[in-house]
């Protein structure tokens, strides 16, 4: 389950969606930058994808009830994937947008004033976008790793438009401005797509990082070493919750007390190395053939 107080993160992000909406749209009204207005129309995305994460974060910050045993986790990555859509919607918007100022060039105004704008909304976006990176790394929250990786991407996105308006403004070259709309299109497109392959492996319970899987193993070798034995190792992630099962194999002669016990051992050393995991542990003796039948679903054998 997720802290409730990560929805605040949520309102931040809201904040600063509905603050650069108003400074770009400033900036491409002053200037009449297609390249601007790309900036300003991904802002709008910003905002959707913020009041989606925090509805998303306050769906997944419920505990777990008779109908959702393992949590409500998953509907983080409802909120990524409808941030990685709307960015390849706008991504479409901004393409037609540039495409007809490419073939009918207007010449820019106020140019000055209006990058002075756009720089003082991306300021806002980066300082967002920092603080949702490293609170949703601490938490593995992927809806506020997605937000912070869009801002991200919007801060890029608007130092690319900065540039080109003003080489538009030093060099006259009007075919620049809608050129670097279409870049910023393609850019925003490549992030989107990842949101939407992240979400997609998220529903179809990804395995867990691979650091993860390697420490584990590290943990199950050293107790290999102690006489143990262990298969059926699987994996999976769901939002910020990690889950793993495994079967722990212990000498038949000892009592259920003892297996507990060495069980709940191994256990803790897991959770020591990979945060917010849930683990389900299943006891059999080791000189009974029939505790390896299911080899079969190992993830990996031992």
């Amino acid at each position: 389950m997720l802290p409730a107080s990560l929805k605040r993160y949520a309102w931040l992000s809201i904040a600063a969606a509905l603050a650069t909406i108003l400074l770009k749209g400033l900036a491409w009204r002053l200037t009449g930058s297609v390249g601007l207005l790309s900036d300003a129309l991904e802002s709008f995305v910003n905002l959707a994808g913020a009041m989606m994460a925090l509805a998303m974060l306050s769906l997944a910050s419920l505990p777990a009830d008779d109908n959702h045993a393992h949590g409500h986790g998953k509907a983080e990555y409802f909120s990524s994937a409808f941030e990685g859509f709307l960015i390849l919607v706008a991504a479409v918007g901004i393409a037609y947008a540039a495409i007809e100022r490419l073939f009918n060039p207007q010449p820019l105004e106020a140019v000055g004033i209006g990058l002075g704008v756009s720089v003082i909304a991306s300021v806002i976006n980066l300082a967002t976008s920092l603080i949702l990176m490293r609170v949703g790394r601490r938490y593995k929250s992927i809806t506020l790793e997605a937000d912070a990786h869009h801002l991200l991407t919007d801060v890029w996105t608007s130092v690319g438009v900065i540039a080109g308006v003003g080489l538009v403004w030093l060099t006259g070259w009007l075919w620049l401005d809608p050129v670097i709309a279409i870049l910023v299109a393609l850019n925003i497109v490549w992030t989107g797509w990842q949101l939407l392959q992240r979400s997609a492996a998220g529903l179809m319970d990804v395995s867990i990082a691979e650091e993860d899987l390697k420490a584990i193993e590290g943990i199950l070798d050293r107790y290999r070493q102690q006489g143990l034995a262990f298969h059926a190792l699987r994996t999976r992630q769901a939002g910020t919750r990690a889950f793993v099962s495994f079967h722990l194999l212990v000498p038949g002669a000892w009592t259920v007390q003892h297996g507990h016990d060495w069980s709940e051992r191994i256990e803790a050393d897991i959770r020591r190395a990979v945060s917010h995991a849930h683990i389900t542990t299943h006891l059999e003796p080791l000189e009974d053939p029939v505790s390896l039948a299911d080899q079969d679903l190992d993830r990996h054998a031992g």
